[in-house]
């Protein structure tokens, strides 16, 4: 890798780990939802939606650490 792409690589690093945290907050704040809790009394799991925000979440943090580290 060109060292002078260092950089532009640690910006985009924080801002996948600062989008997945941000998710994965958005995650835990929808399953607090009237929805997502009769979803979860009914079928004892997470609604799709919730758990693709965790997901989400999860990728860009552990990519975003991935860059910072690599740069």
């Amino acid at each position: 890798m060109e060292k002078g792409l260092g950089i532009p690589i640690r910006i985009i690093g924080l801002v996948l780990i600062v989008v997945g945290i941000g998710f994965a907050v958005w995650g835990y704040q929808l399953s607090g939802s009237v929805g997502s809790q009769v979803t979860q009394a009914v079928t004892g799991a997470d609604t799709d939606r919730v758990m693709t925000y965790y997901i989400i979440g999860a990728v860009g943090f552990i990519v975003g650490i991935f860059l910072l580290r690599r740069s």
